[in-house]
């Protein structure tokens, strides 16, 4: 993997009120890889993959961007210099069909997402654009369908169709596999490692699903009480002993089960 890094914490704090909830992280995002945090509730993972995002402002510290100081800088300026972010809640519009969800996210990328009144021949190049993100997310047979009645496992596939037809260079998800059946999550995880693996894209997840984590990400950051507790390969994570102390009886019953070579994903 390459040494390049596209997204950097540094020194990134944030405190509400009397509560620490970030407390002072470095992180680093090789470009092209799958990088997940993880940690139990309370750890810190959700505030600062919002830091990352923009979602909150730091109390102190910096977020670049391609060696870029994008601190400060608004949602929409971000999505335009290649930064995607999904949500733990679709966010989705419900009453229009897979196609035209898509083809807007790249509409706005054009420029031109609220003119809806031009012919439709003049959106010929953002239908192209939408059709081959369609695919690349696995929704190649429901482009026509209402995104209001597709199983929550596709609605998840949907907003990874908008974030690559946005043309984002990075994929923030927030909890992917969240409310998703247990049958479901393969698919998805699938579509995630697919779109990885096809090299142009880096990806960045919180997840809580420990199988899921150890069997996709390239690199793992453990958060623990608004701290980096471990950084490292999914083999380093698991034999970590701190990670194991501070997860065992802790956090997820299913990491027990990843460490004695149980773990597959679910």
């Amino acid at each position: 993997m390459s040494e390049k890094y596209i997204l950097e914490g540094q020194g990134l704090r944030k405190e509400f009120g009397g509560l620490v909830a970030v407390a002072d992280v470095d992180i680093r995002v090789r470009q092209g890889e799958l990088h997940s945090i993880i940690g139990p509730n309370g750890a810190g993972k959700t505030t600062l993959f919002n830091l990352l995002t923009g979602n909150l402002r730091p109390t102190r510290g910096t977020v670049r961007f391609r060696d870029q100081d994008i601190t400060l800088a608004p949602l929409y300026r971000r999505v335009h210099l290649g930064i995607g972010r999904s949500f733990q809640v679709t966010n989705i519009f419900p009453n229009l069909s897979v196609l035209e969800n898509v083809r807007l996210a790249a509409q706005a990328r054009g420029g031109d997402s609220f003119k809806f009144w031009w012919n439709y021949q003049r959106f010929k190049k953002y239908n192209a654009v939408a059709l081959q993100a369609i695919e690349q997310a696995g929704l190649h047979d429901r482009a026509h369908v209402p995104a209001a009645i597709l199983p929550h496992g596709d609605k998840r596939k949907l907003e990874l169709a908008i974030l690559l037809a946005s043309d984002a260079e990075i994929l923030l998800l927030d909890e992917p596999t969240a409310g998703m059946a247990t049958e479901q999550v393969p698919a998805l995880i699938e579509t995630i490692r697919r779109i990885q693996q096809a090299g142009d894209k880096t990806i960045m997840l919180v997840e809580h699903n420990m199988n899921v984590v150890m069997n996709i990400s390239d690199r793992i950051t453990v958060m623990h009480q608004g701290e980096v507790l471990a950084e490292g390969t999914p083999a380093e994570i698991t034999r970590n002993e701190t990670v194991q102390k501070a997860y065992l009886g802790e956090l997820y019953g299913d990491f027990a089960e990843i460490i004695q070579g149980q773990g597959g994903v679910a």
